[in-house]
């Protein structure tokens, strides 16, 4: 952690804003950026940054690509198209941990990798995540935290695609998911939708997205952990087909970003022995 002692029970993952390659990787070498860049949450830790610094939150994120390994997925999301001898039939998990094609389409992986290449995939980027997730936790609760509060933060495209639930609608600010009800407390989520409404921002809450493996994994509310997922509108920053960051927009959400953190932390207990 950041403090020998944190003050509240509170941290951020952002498990895909990472664009780093490992040399193993090789199908993702020479793509064209407009396709390398496509699913990636590019800019959400910088867009997060100032706030992270001001608050000394902690914060959990990779360098790695999310099509290397996609962190809010599990080690068992593979078929037979991204793993040799998947016992999961073709198409089953697309998007899954290796990434077979993009949202738009586009295809990734020419043909399934070997067991062994994906077992140490997991083993070197994917586990090591993990584990600063869990013990993150386990840190909050040994300083004395009942209920530990988690924002597992994420970007979307603008429109959803024929991958999304929404193919063709326009998409809010912000979605705020907690699959349903079942990855943190209800007043949590009040808590972290009201942040991002009074911050200026469109909120949507569990559409198009429920949330992700993260939430699913880690929001236990009857263990005290409170997990919940944030998107982010990637209008509000870039231009979404060349992936360049827009200055102005970009430090306009910034601010947004930083006034709804603020408004959550300030709301959150303290951490009491």
């Amino acid at each position: 952690m950041q403090d020998a002692r944190a003050t509240k029970a509170f941290f951020i993952s952002i498990p895909h804003s990472g664009e780093r390659i490992p040399p193993e990787v090789t199908w993702l070498n020479h793509l064209p950026e407009s396709v390398l860049m496509c699913d990636v949450d590019r800019y959400v830790d910088r867009l997060y940054h100032p706030v992270i610094e001001q608050l000394q939150l902690l914060s959990l994120k990779t360098e790695w690509h999310r099509y290397v390994v996609d962190l809010n997925r599990l080690p068992g999301d593979v078929d037979v198209d991204s793993v040799e001898g998947s016992q999961n039939p073709t198409g089953q998990f697309t998007t899954g941990l290796h990434w077979v094609q993009t949202t738009r389409g586009q295809r990734l992986l020419p043909k399934p990798m070997r067991l062994q290449l994906h077992q140490s995939l997991v083993a070197q980027y994917y586990e090591p995540f993990h584990q600063s997730i869990l013990q993150t936790y386990a840190d909050f609760k040994s300083q004395g935290a009942a209920q530990v509060y988690h924002i597992d933060a994420h970007s979307m495209p603008s429109l959803g695609t024929v991958a999304h639930r929404d193919p063709g609608q326009t998409r809010a600010s912000i979605v705020i998911s907690d699959g349903e009800g079942k990855s943190c407390d209800p007043w949590f989520k009040d808590l972290v939708i009201e942040g991002y409404t009074k911050a200026g921002l469109q909120v949507a809450y569990n559409w198009p997205y429920l949330g992700g493996r993260v939430t699913q994994v880690y929001g236990r509310p009857q263990l005290g952990q409170h997990a919940i997922q944030v998107e982010i509108n990637r209008s509000l920053y870039m231009d979404e087909e060349s992936k360049a960051w827009l200055p102005a927009r970009a430090a306009n959400l910034s601010d947004k970003l930083a006034q709804a953190i603020h408004y959550i932390y300030d709301r959150l207990p303290s951490i009491t022995q």
